[in-house]
């Protein structure tokens, strides 16, 4: 295995659990792309069962990468979800280590 290719790899051992996490990476990446969306439109882009993302959604708010603000509108109860300055951070910073360790290293 060349010295780039053993480098990339270990570059690997900082990448953020929280983020790596398929699940919430999905809900991040949906995010990332709308700035905040409803709880109703992550369950049905996800496919996640509520009680998976409500874990994984408080996973995300407990790490500082998302907010949540729960509200009514109407007489109708309404969670939106907002990615944070941090969660967009997290996701730019998780992107480039995974491209880092993916980079193929040159011949010749």
């Amino acid at each position: 295995m060349g010295k780039a290719k053993a480098q990339g790899l270990r570059d690997l051992g900082g990448v953020d659990r929280v983020v790596h996490e398929p699940a919430r990476l999905m809900i991040l990446m949906y995010l990332y792309g709308f700035k905040e969306a409803d709880a109703l439109f992550l369950l049905n882009a996800t496919e996640l069962t509520w009680g998976n993302l409500s874990s994984h959604v408080s996973k995300l708010e407990e790490a500082g990468y998302v907010e949540v603000d729960k509200g009514f509108v109407g007489k109708k109860p309404r969670t939106m979800v907002r990615v944070t300055s941090a969660g967009r951070k997290a996701v730019d910073d998780y992107r480039k280590t995974m491209q880092a360790a993916l980079k193929k290293p040159r011949i010749g």
